[in-house]
């Protein structure tokens, strides 16, 4: 009995833990979405409005695993595919406005992708450091640090676009790092969905098992 408390005491102790760093990413991810996406669009840069929509896919994402923190594997493997197909979403918008940049060109800020970029990969560093411990802890927080570690590659392309666009006087570095980030969105997007499949399918047989 005592042994049964000290599980539930444990398992509570480390959901509160959970719960209280998702809240800390999530006001992050939320305050940072909405400083890019407006910057985005003043300094005319697809790179960085990819960058911004990151952070708006984390700000859901976070959202939905809070919720998810106290639900079982099976419910954390479907939250885990709902983000997954939120990211796939993110990546077709950055598709839409690399077609949109290529048939409209301009010439992009790229003294608002520096300084924005560089404000956006502090606040990254900060919420991948507080997601760092709870990684491997189960579906929901490893798909949670996925997103964030994705967010971290984001905006180091997005500054390296910004070097580009100053140095060849070009947008065409900015659209070259926009397919990229894309391409890195398709691909986190395709590998958190197949680990959510998985675990949904394990979930499925445990379930099964215990019916017998």
């Amino acid at each position: 009995m005592a042994t049964c408390c000290e599980n539930n005491c444990v398992v509570e102790a480390l959901r509160q833990r959970q719960r209280g760093t998702l809240i800390k990413v999530l006001w992050i991810n939320a305050v940072m979405f909405i400083a890019i996406a407006a910057a985005a669009f003043y300094g005319k840069s697809t790179a960085l409005l990819s960058d911004s929509l990151d952070n708006l896919g984390d700000a859901l994402t976070y959202g939905l695993s809070l919720y998810a923190v106290t639900r079982g594997p099976a419910m954390k493997a479907r939250i885990a595919l709902f983000k997954g197909g939120l990211i796939f979403i993110a990546a077709c918008f950055v598709v839409a406005q690399i077609v949109h940049r290529l048939v409209s060109p301009v010439l992009p800020s790229y003294e608002v992708m520096s300084i924005f970029s560089l404000a956006g990969l502090a606040a990254n560093a900060v919420c991948l450091a507080l997601l760092w411990r709870h990684r491997g802890e189960d579906i929901n927080m490893s798909s949670v640090f996925e997103c964030s570690r994705n967010d971290i590659a984001s905006n180091l392309a997005v500054i390296f676009a910004a070097i580009g666009v100053w140095t060849f006087n070009s947008g065409l570095p900015d659209i070259i790092i926009a397919s990229l980030l894309a391409a890195l969105l398709l691909n986190s997007s395709a590998r958190v969905i197949l680990t959510a499949l998985s675990e949904l399918a394990q979930a499925d047989k445990t379930f099964d098992r215990s019916a017998q």
